[in-house]
């Protein structure tokens, strides 16, 4: 069946494909935020440090951002609906296969590399699929999308927890992957829409349906190479943060909680900045600059918590600290992913949202090892976050590069601006201003 070629409907079915893009982003985000929880358990059985438990997170981050490109590829190729249903069957199989595992290696395997490669074939086409479907309303469509990963780990982290005591981590992964065969439904909701602007026929070569031309593009550099930096330290929660709240004093279901305050606050602010956002109140490069800014402060402030006295405190300091990543992180992630069609172009979104993950891969293949040794040396993650916060600083200092990420006021032109839809920055408001000589002249300026 061929799709009539049609404007972005703004709503209609694309309200079905954000519900999918929510369940997608919770079940692949969603889970491996949650799965730190299980990170004692490994090292207590596997006897080994944190060090080499965290590279089963680390490699699942770095396979599923490493081969985002691919999937986006194949989506191009044959579609974002049997990519999508492929790669849930791929993730399920990586939770049922660690659920056997005898050896750190066979984690290593199954939710690093297996797991990690189905995530590899979900995420990118369905949250492409996503842009695709809105343009008016895009920042807000995809801050829902993105939020299924603050709900997921406010479930899935007591969930988890509890399942944890009462079967232990074999039996708990095994029902994660029962969970996550649920991508596949998921995928057959993406339906396809075609768009003016999309090249009338798939690409041929392997190197066209990548998109590698993109890097040609200044600002889709400039992008890709601060993202990779705030790569570094934006997923340590994702992995330490419910370790870190055990080192700070905690009980198990009182880490689950830090974990939740994290979610919930990374839930309302995708809701918020995506309204603010799609306003046009402030430019995307400015307010990605900004909420990246806070994101690497949030990790600060949770790295510089002080230890808790029991074990049956709630942790106040340490909640409010992970509330307030939340915040900025949840701000953060929408704007990354809906600024690309205004530097790239709708018909490019997908293949640039592969090769985002991609260099993003570098960061989280890093970030959680380096996490890990930092704790392993100094007895505690003060470091790790304090060390992690640096990272997303420096690449939110690197988004300044970007067009519009600094106030500016000068002489504009009369020209109107291309549509986002065609790669070019939406234009800005222009102020008139009074002449003393005459008051009915003007002096259009940009600011």
């Amino acid at each position: 069946m061929t799709p009539k070629p049609t404007g972005p409907p703004d709503g209609g079915w694309g309200w079905v494909v954000v519900a999918a893009g929510f369940a997608v982003n919770g079940l692949s985000y969603g889970v491996l935020r949650s799965l730190g929880l299980a990170f004692p358990d490994f090292a207590e059985y596997f006897d080994r440090n944190a060090q080499e438990t965290a590279w089963v997170s680390a490699l699942a981050l770095a396979v599923q951002q490493a081969a985002s490109p691919v999937g986006s590829a194949l989506s191009t190729r044959w579609g974002a609906r049997p990519v999508v249903m492929v790669g849930g069957v791929l993730t399920s199989l990586g939770f049922v296969f660690s659920a056997f595992a005898h050896s750190l290696l066979h984690l290593y395997l199954g939710l690093g590399v297996l797991a990690g490669s189905g995530w590899a074939l979900v995420f990118a086409p369905a949250l492409g699929t996503v842009s695709r479907y809105f343009s008016r309303r895009r920042v807000l469509a995809v801050g829902l999308a993105l939020t299924g990963n603050g709900a997921s780990s406010l479930l899935l982290a007591p969930a988890l927890q509890l399942l944890l005591d009462n079967f232990g981590w074999r039996g708990a992964l095994l029902l994660l992957g029962a969970v996550t065969l649920h991508l596949t439904p998921c995928g057959a909701l993406l339906r396809p829409l075609a768009l003016p602007g999309d090249p009338l026929a798939p690409p041929r070569s392997p190197l066209a349906a990548l998109g590698l031309g993109l890097f040609r593009r200044r600002a889709f550099l400039v992008l890709t190479l601060g993202t990779a930096l705030v790569g570094v330290g934006y997923f340590i929660p994702y992995v330490h943060l419910a370790p870190h709240a055990l080192d700070r004093g905690l009980g198990g279901y009182g880490a689950a909680l830090v974990v939740a305050a994290a979610a919930m606050g990374d839930i309302g602010a995708r809701l918020l900045c995506g309204w603010l956002a799609d306003q046009g109140w402030v430019p995307l490069p400015r307010l990605l600059t900004i909420c990246g800014a806070l994101t690497g402060l949030g990790l600060l402030a949770v790295g510089l918590v002080p230890v808790v006295g029991n074990e049956d405190s709630w942790g106040g300091p340490l909640l409010a600290a992970a509330g307030a990543y939340g915040l900025s992180a949840g701000s953060y992630a929408p704007l990354i992913f809906c600024v690309l069609p205004e530097l790239v172009g709708i018909g490019n979104v997908v293949q640039a949202t592969g090769l985002m993950m991609m260099l993003l891969s570098l960061g989280g293949l890093l970030g959680p090892p380096l996490s890990g040794f930092l704790r392993d040396e100094t007895g505690d993650f003060t470091a790790s976050f304090l060390t992690c916060g640096s990272f997303v600083l420096s690449g939110s200092f690197i988004y300044l590069g970007l067009p519009k990420a600094l106030p500016s006021c000068r002489l504009a032109s009369r020209p109107g601006t291309p549509p986002p839809e065609m790669g070019e920055l939406l234009p800005v408001p222009q102020v008139a201003l009074l002449s003393p000589g005459d008051p009915h002249s003007t002096l259009d300026t940009t600011c």
